[in-house]
């Protein structure tokens, strides 16, 4: 699998940290999204900043998955990407509102980047996380990525690998942290 260079990936979150204003900084995190996902085999970035049809509910990033044997080929074709560069854990009000828009658009599995996190304890599913436990019951997964949990990804499979273990972790334990 292909190399993703490490001076990118640390050049990227240095971005995320010193972005300036609220916009900057969410389009920093959107900006490094739409970089990091095509290095993952088959995957490519569909659209970004996109509107539903009655101009309610905006997706930061939707991915287009091919299901590459080497690469996300255990999710599908279409992931949608929230991306929330916040200096505190993301909430469960936006959570659940991510939850929502995936909802909406009759899709089962969304990945939240959430570069600080989100609120409460995972093993006792509060706050934020029992919105994403909550949410398992109907069928939908969210799996909440870090900035921590990319910071050392060096290579497409390491970054396909968390993926794989967010997911189980979230569908065995009902939380993305353990």
């Amino acid at each position: 699998m292909p190399p993703i260079p490490n001076h990118q990936i640390h050049a990227g979150l240095q971005q995320i940290v010193t972005a300036a204003g609220t916009a900057e900084k969410g389009r920093a995190l959107e900006n490094f999204v739409c970089e990091l996902f095509p290095f993952i085999p088959g995957i490519e970035i569909a659209q970004r900043n996109a509107l539903n049809a009655f101009e309610t509910e905006e997706l930061d990033v939707a991915l287009w998955n091919a299901r590459h044997q080497e690469g996300l080929y255990f999710l599908p074709n279409i992931l949608l990407v929230e991306c929330k560069n916040w200096s505190n854990p993301v909430g469960s009000q936006e959570v659940s509102y991510f939850v929502q828009r995936l909802r909406h658009r009759g899709c089962d599995h969304g990945i939240l980047f959430a570069t600080n996190g989100i609120t409460g304890v995972p093993a006792d599913l509060t706050r934020a996380h029992y919105e994403i436990a909550a949410a398992l019951e109907s069928g939908t997964r969210v799996m909440v990525v870090t900035s921590e949990d990319i910071a050392d990804i060096a290579h497409s499979d390491a970054l396909v690998s968390l993926l794989k273990l967010k997911l189980c972790q979230l569908v065995v334990s009902g939380t993305n942290f353990l």
